[in-house]
């Protein structure tokens, strides 16, 4: 059973959160957790590309001239992937990537990486996550009283626009809701920061 620092927004101390016995999962769950990072990444692909294949390339049937007697290569039409601005052979077209996660492999996976954070001192939990103004200067006083440094994932119990506008034009901190919250974002973040109720979520989520 883990236990995770609880601090206020000013970087005071106020003691330790018990972490539930549901993330307490490390001799089992590293395959869950690439198969839940795999497919969130597939699931990213936007399968957009789209070339015209020879057949839907505009033009004629007509030869671009005799079969022979003119000493050049055999033509048959100006849509063939051989000439410039014919068709594409094999090319790319639109298409869905989709990867199927079980529900119980979705929560294992979950509980396993953000169990090994825990474990390995990378989650801090605030007492509660508010900001007086929606500005950049507000968030980036906050990170220094914690004196966090690096990419960082804030995970919030509930929205909260003033946090997210604050956080919006910092390039490596990232805003989501514990309801939210996926098993590829904790891979990625190597500094989590979680409101003391975003854990209550989190251990809802794995009820």
């Amino acid at each position: 059973m883990s236990t995770l620092p609880l601090k206020d927004c000013r970087g005071n101390k106020l003691g330790e959160v018990t972490l539930s016995e549901k993330f307490t999962v490390a001799d089992r769950g590293a395959q869950a957790a690439h198969q839940a990072v795999i497919a969130h990444q597939a699931h990213q692909h936007q399968g957009s590309a789209s070339t015209l294949r020879k057949g839907e390339v505009a033009g004629s049937n007509k030869k671009p001239w005799k079969q022979k007697g003119l000493g050049r290569a055999r033509s048959g039409y100006r849509q063939s992937p051989v000439w410039r601005g014919g068709g594409v052979a094999f090319g790319p077209h639109p298409h869905k990537v989709r990867k199927q996660v079980p529900k119980k492999v979705a929560r294992l996976a979950f509980a396993r990486v953000f169990g090994e954070r825990a474990e390995a001192g990378q989650i801090m939990v605030l007492d509660d996550l508010t900001l007086a103004a929606p500005r950049t200067k507000e968030m980036c006083s906050l990170l220094k009283a914690l004196e966090i440094k690096g990419k960082i994932l804030l995970i919030l119990d509930a929205p909260d626009s003033n946090v997210c506008l604050a956080a919006r034009n910092l390039q490596d901190v990232e805003v989501v809701c514990a309801a939210n919250v996926n098993t590829y974002q904790i891979v990625r973040y190597p500094q989590i920061v979680i409101t003391k109720a975003g854990v209550e979520k989190l251990e809802q989520r794995l009820a």
